[in-house]
């Protein structure tokens, strides 16, 4: 089982952020090639992250949830996901209000273009 790995140090971020980038309406990812090695091979090197300014705590890990369960869903299709990289998940407000239904085929073509 895969389990999800989240980024640690501020060098880290630093790292990924400066690599590939694809941008949609209800979130940004960023991708870069893994530079260290997750606990397991199994292990996925993801983090999510949500500004405070789109809103108050309820809300920032309602957008959260909904975005680690599209991974743990594209996880399980295979070749979905490149475990080769290291990613992270900027979410956006429109994530808030917009459906799971929504949010995975957006998801997907994002993983797509970082390939």
């Amino acid at each position: 089982m895969v389990k999800l790995e989240s980024l640690k140090k501020s060098n880290q971020f630093k790292k990924v952020l400066k690599e590939k980038k694809v941008h949609s309406e209800y979130f940004s990812l960023f991708a870069a090639k893994n530079f260290y090695k997750p606990k397991s091979k199994n292990n996925l090197l993801i983090s999510f992250v949500i500004k405070k300014k789109i809103g108050n705590a309820v809300k920032r890990n309602k957008i959260r949830r909904k975005l680690k369960a599209i991974i743990q869903k594209l996880i399980k299709k295979r070749g979905a996901i490149n475990r080769d990289y290291t990613y992270i998940v900027f979410g956006k407000s429109n994530a808030y209000v917009e459906k799971e239904k929504v949010l995975l085929p957006t998801m997907i073509k994002c993983f797509k273009k970082i390939k």
